[in-house]
């Protein structure tokens, strides 16, 4: 069974692999030669969720699921959220992105966030939304060499490491993505696959 995954993000495609039912076989968009980058920009993560499905789905017709992720920093308003992966730049620096964040910390106590992730799914032509959330805090200093974007400063609330401290099968336990997909999952698992193409 086959469903297209709109993204050529391998990190994500991994993380999603490892959690999506083996009976359903994930497709990127390099998969279905779709190799421009879409467009994310919406104002709301859902947005661009919803924007990147309908883009795929207008031109393929295969069912299709989109995901957008922000981290939203409490003591920030809720920035970086949609501009996540933009923050620090268009060039999608993660390193640059951390240390924007951090210093726009500086001297401040609530480090509370949120990581959250929106999947929207186009399945047989209607539209579906999955939303998880993962909460904890930003801590001052990177730890760990797994997982991506601001996964090192990321400590999620009552563990002791941070995301990219994790093994995946830890991290997939408790991630926003994780809870995201775990729905999605939910949802195929509940209706016919028979009919993807």
């Amino acid at each position: 069974m086959k469903l297209v995954f709109a993204s050529n993000n391998k990190h994500k495609i991994r993380e999603i692999n490892h959690i999506l039912d083996d009976r359903i076989t994930l497709l990127s968009l390099s998969d279905i030669n779709i190799l421009e980058e879409i467009p994310e920009d919406e104002p709301l993560i859902e947005g661009n969720a919803l924007f990147k499905a309908r883009y795929v789905y207008n031109a393929t017709g295969l069912n299709v699921f989109a995901d957008d992720t922000g981290l939203e920093i409490e003591a920030l308003n809720g920035l970086p959220g949609v501009h996540s992966a933009r923050f620090a730049g268009e060039n999608k620096d993660s390193s640059a992105n951390i240390s924007k964040v951090l210093s726009m910390l500086k001297g401040i106590t609530n480090r509370k966030a949120r990581f959250r992730t929106v999947i929207a799914l186009i399945f047989e032509g209607k539209e579906y939304l999955f939303e998880g959330v993962a909460s904890g805090t930003i801590i001052d200093d990177k730890r760990g060499n797994e997982g991506f974007g601001y996964d090192p400063v990321f400590l999620p609330e009552g563990r002791e490491f941070t995301f990219a401290q994790m093994d995946l099968s830890e991290k997939n336990k408790i991630s926003h993505r994780a809870i995201a997909f775990e729905k999605l999952k939910e949802f195929l698992r509940q209706h016919t696959l028979s009919d993807i193409r």
